[in-house]
């Protein structure tokens, strides 16, 4: 099964798929903004602030989300020697840092309205900080081993420790007593969010999914690129 996702069988997918997300993300966007900052209601508290949240929330999301699947992909590909699971990690992982950052410079932004300050040293927040610090290293020790096979084993160390730090960032809002509030949406239990909030919380996560997706691409081609340019046909 495997076999399929050698570099050489995929490159002609991934090198045409740039143009027809960009499009996709382009009228996902267009729609996600039309509902977060026209239609969708203000809040009863903190008013038109809370508009950050359709930003802030999904770049949180898609972090986890992106780090999540790099631990995964990192682990299968050590496990069963499946050397491009290094290199889609590895192509994930600028999308995933870009968007920890998103979620930290809008988190403090709509802090000082709703807390007062900029920052605070609030559990959820330490955890995110030190989840980008988790991206850093990683694609430092890309930049350090990339040309030796320790490089392998070395990600995958950074990311089996670094996913211990998500589910502390998940629970954190109830485990401490925090600053962040509580989760709104919640899978199995009746969430707090109304649908008219949800909704375009929803469509700009799928935006912002469709921005990493093609942050990827155009990372993972030119790893392709490179690999072409060296006159290997595979890893």
């Amino acid at each position: 099964m495997f076999k399929y996702f050698e570099p050489s069988k995929i490159f002609s997918i991934t090198s045409k798929a740039p143009k027809y997300v960009l499009f996709l993300f382009i009228i996902i966007l267009s729609i996600g903004l039309t509902e977060a900052l026209v239609l969708s209601p203000e809040d009863y508290k903190q008013s038109h602030s809370v508009r950050i949240m359709y930003v802030h929330v999904p770049a949180a999301w898609i972090s986890l989300g992106v780090f999540s699947s790099m631990t995964l992909l990192s682990v299968i590909g050590y496990i069963f020697k499946i050397k491009n699971f290094f290199l889609i990690s590895k192509s994930l992982a600028p999308s995933g840092l870009v968007f920890n950052i998103i979620a930290l410079v809008t988190g403090s932004i709509w802090g000082k309205p709703t807390w007062g300050t900029w920052w605070a040293w609030d559990a959820r927040i330490t955890s995110m900080l030190i989840l980008s610090l988790f991206f850093i290293i990683y694609l430092v020790a890309w930049r350090i081993y990339e040309n030796n096979d320790k490089i392998f084993k070395v990600t995958t160390i950074i990311t089996i420790l670094g996913i211990i730090n998500v589910p502390i960032i998940k629970y954190s809002v109830d485990w401490w007593n925090t600053l962040h509030q509580p989760a709104s949406i919640n899978i199995l239990s009746k969430s707090s969010i109304h649908i008219s909030m949800l909704f375009p919380l929803i469509i700009m996560t799928a935006a912002f999914a469709l921005f990493s997706l093609l942050i990827f691409l155009m990372k993972y081609n030119t790893e392709l690129i490179k690999i072409k340019n060296k006159g290997l046909d595979r890893l």
